[in-house]
């Protein structure tokens, strides 16, 4: 009876192991958690590379409003120096009507005074002829020039008053003569300084000009790549989006099933196990043994993580003039006389001593009213020092379109930051090349 027992509870423990085994369902979980765990790690791979585009992105974008910006300030630029153009040209035509003008006034007094050379001679002569003072002929005749004659005359005390008077009248011409020569130098000097400054800023012009369409070549290449990284982007996050789709409903298609199969097996299970124990206790008339399940639990490992917060770096501060232009290297203009308003200054456009005066003025030093700066009262607003003692800090200055026509400030390591006419803000080098031909050696120490 015992033996019978036994092999009808063993019968009944391989039927239920059987049922509960279900090894159909396992290897088909086994395969998707197998393949969940390639997608996931697929998808931080992609997402990975979806934040890399998306930092690009930000940086492009951030880039392109610089250029923006830089193109808005060149507009400008080009505006103003376009004006100033105007007015200089409009300058030389009124300067040169006023050449003309003295150039005919001059002309007249030489004629008057040929005429009057030729009274005096004729005076003389006549003095001569008629036996006049022999002292007042030495003194005329040993003259070296006419200028020197007629004060050589006016000297002599035996002249007649007739005589004097034309010699005096002649005296005050050739003053006269002088006066609008000098002037008419110093108005051709002034024309030369306004026509090189002219040049000078339609090379400006040029290069900005240049500057800027180079600029807006770089804006269109770069708008463009940066649509199809865009649209590049959102494919791959719109297939990323599919897959993982696909992937969690198959997921929870497939753990339905699998929770159905469980409970059929169990319920199947309970079922043969309740037949085998009446089968039992009907052939044994003994008590049925009931068996335990156990269901063992996994415990999810605990993920940790250190969290640090971020640290940043203090914002930058300038500390003395040698550093505090750099903020507008690559976000400035060269606009020639700018930099002399508030207005100006906020959008960056200004000229070399304008910038010198900002500068300065960052530090806590005052280099004279801004509307009335320039090279001119640069020079002589500090202490000049040997090129040989240069050191940062220092005023240094330039001969362009005339002399002293530029100052930056020297940095050290033979270079200066200044406003030039073609990049604005900018560092430069003055031991070689175009700015070493240019610099005269005027240092001045503030």
């Amino acid at each position: 009876m015992k033996k019978k027992m036994l092999l009808l509870n063993t019968t009944v423990l391989l039927g239920l192991g059987g049922v509960l085994s279900t090894p159909t369902y396992a290897s088909t979980i086994q395969d998707m958690e197998s393949q969940k765990s390639q997608i996931q790690n697929q998808r931080q791979d992609v997402q990975s590379n979806i934040k890399a585009a998306s930092d690009e992105l930000t940086r492009l974008q951030a880039e392109q409003d610089q250029m923006k910006a830089q193109l808005e300030r060149l507009t400008i630029a080009e505006e103003e120096n376009n004006k100033k153009a105007q007015k200089t040209e409009a300058d030389i035509k009124e300067t040169s009507k006023q050449v003309e003008q003295l150039e005919k006034e001059i002309k007249l007094l030489q004629e008057k005074l040929e005429k009057r050379n030729d009274i005096l001679k004729d005076r003389a002569r006549s003095l001569q002829e008629s036996g006049g003072n022999v002292e007042y002929l030495q003194v005329l005749l040993g003259s070296s020039s006419f200028g020197d004659f007629v004060d050589r005359a006016l000297a002599v005390s035996t002249i007649v008053d007739a005589d004097r008077g034309i010699l005096k009248e002649t005296k005050n011409m050739q003053d006269e003569l002088k006066t609008k020569q000098a002037d008419v130098k110093s108005k051709l000097a002034s024309l030369e300084d306004m026509k090189a400054e002219l040049d000078e800023m339609t090379v400006q012009l040029a290069a900005q000009k240049k500057q800027k369409d180079a600029l807006a070549k770089e804006l269109k290449d770069k708008e463009a790549k940066n649509e199809e990284l865009k649209a590049s982007l959102q494919a791959k996050d719109s297939s990323l989006a599919n897959e993982q789709s696909t992937l969690e409903q198959n997921i929870k298609d497939q753990k339905a099933a699998e929770e159905a199969a469980r409970k059929a097996a169990e319920q199947a299970a309970k079922q043969a196990a309740k037949k085998a124990a009446e089968q039992a206790q009907k052939a044994a008339a003994a008590p049925a043994e009931k068996a335990d399940s156990s269901s063992a639990k996994a415990e999810a490992p605990k993920a940790s993580s250190n969290d640090v917060a971020p640290t940043s770096a203090p914002a930058p501060k300038a500390s003395n003039v040698v550093t505090v232009g750099n903020r507008w290297i690559g976000n400035s203009a060269y606009v020639f006389g700018g930099g002399r308003s508030q207005s100006d200054i906020s959008h960056g456009l200004f000229d070399c001593s304008s910038f010198v005066h900002w500068a300065y003025s960052q530090v806590g030093v005052n280099l004279g009213p801004l509307g009335s700066v320039s090279t001119e009262t640069l020079k002589h607003a500090g202490t000049q020092v040997s090129s040989s003692q240069m050191q940062p800090g220092d005023l240094v200055f330039f001969d362009t379109y005339k002399k002293d026509g530029h100052v930056g400030i020297y940095v050290g390591g033979g270079k200066f930051i200044g406003a030039q006419s073609s990049t604005g803000v900018a560092i430069a080098n003055m031991s070689s090349g175009y700015w070493k031909q240019k610099f005269n050696g005027r240092v001045v120490r503030i």
